[in-house]
């Protein structure tokens, strides 16, 4: 079987899309895409079987029901620049398999971030690891960019002279700050790379790892357009209930209303009659 090939994935190969001020994401390779994503559902349903024809249906299908393993098929790998800080929340996925460049063999670069002052924010009250968005004086956002940037020239500068006295790099380099920047190869399959984007893309996350998401999700919608339509539509923008929350909205809705809307939406009958079971309400004529 040749090579899948996607045209959009091939124009992107190896362009430096920037991120921050140093930061890079560069897709290098990629296996399979929408294609391969079916070709792989459909061996389970034996040759000949014809009852999903259609791909975008089928994909939207799989991913909405969690059938996971076709998507597994596509692999994508990056070099990616990041400051350490980003790198050590991009370490929490442990689905990918990576190499990153070692201060042990080389000399580190004198590449850090450093915010914009827009950037700089108080710490929010009610979210332990975020930003607030209050306002921050001018004056204040400035001290700290100056001060943030003061550190940096003063850590590499006695980073060159340790090593300018001999010695060794695995020890020169362990007072340098977070802020440094470190490259790596990243390789990851399209399922683990959806719970990845699903994490990094959200509000939650830290703004600097955002900007990275919205770079690898422009890689991803290159490689397999079908499947990020439906990654967008049932889990980027989707929203999951929980038992009680979903009693509330149960006694709270109108459920004619709801039929009514239902009716005139443009849902495939599928879809339809999938959200009145996630409601637990009756569906009444299976085809409709």
């Amino acid at each position: 079987m040749a090579r899948t090939s996607v045209p959009a994935a091939d124009a992107l190969l190896d362009e430096r899309l920037d991120v921050l001020d140093h930061g890079f994401v560069r897709l290098v390779d990629y296996l399979g895409g929408d294609a391969r994503i079916v070709q792989a559902a459909r061996v389970s349903y034996g040759e000949g079987t014809k009852s999903l024809r259609e791909d975008r249906a089928l994909i939207d299908y799989l991913l909405r029901h969690a059938h996971t393993s076709p998507f597994e098929q596509v692999v994508l790998t990056f070099h990616l620049k990041m400051p350490i800080f980003v790198a050590r929340q991009w370490l929490r996925h442990r689905t990918a398999r990576l190499n990153e460049l070692s201060g042990r063999y080389s000399v580190m670069r004198d590449e850090f971030y450093l915010p914009a002052p827009d950037e700089v924010r108080y710490q929010s009250t009610t979210n332990r690891q975020g930003r607030s968005e209050a306002a921050v004086p001018d004056e204040l956002r400035g001290r700290v960019v100056d001060t943030l940037a003061e550190g940096q020239r003063r850590s590499y500068a006695e980073y060159e002279g340790l090593l300018a006295d001999g010695v060794a790099r695995e020890l020169a380099r362990v007072n340098l700050p977070l802020a440094l920047y470190t490259e790596m190869y990243w390789q990851i399959d399209l399922h683990n790379l959806f719970h990845f984007l699903r994490l990094r893309m959200d509000w939650h996350a830290q703004a600097e790892i955002r900007a990275y998401g919205d770079a690898i999700a422009r890689c991803a919608r290159a490689v397999a357009p079908l499947a990020y339509e439906a990654f967008e539509e049932h889990v980027l923008h989707g929203r999951r209930l929980s038992a009680s929350e979903l009693e509330l909205v149960r006694g709270a809705l109108d459920e004619a209303k709801l039929r009514a809307e239902l009716a005139a939406s443009g849902l495939r009958a599928s879809r339809r009659r999938e959200l009145l079971e996630k409601l637990g309400l009756a569906v009444d004529d299976p085809g409709s």
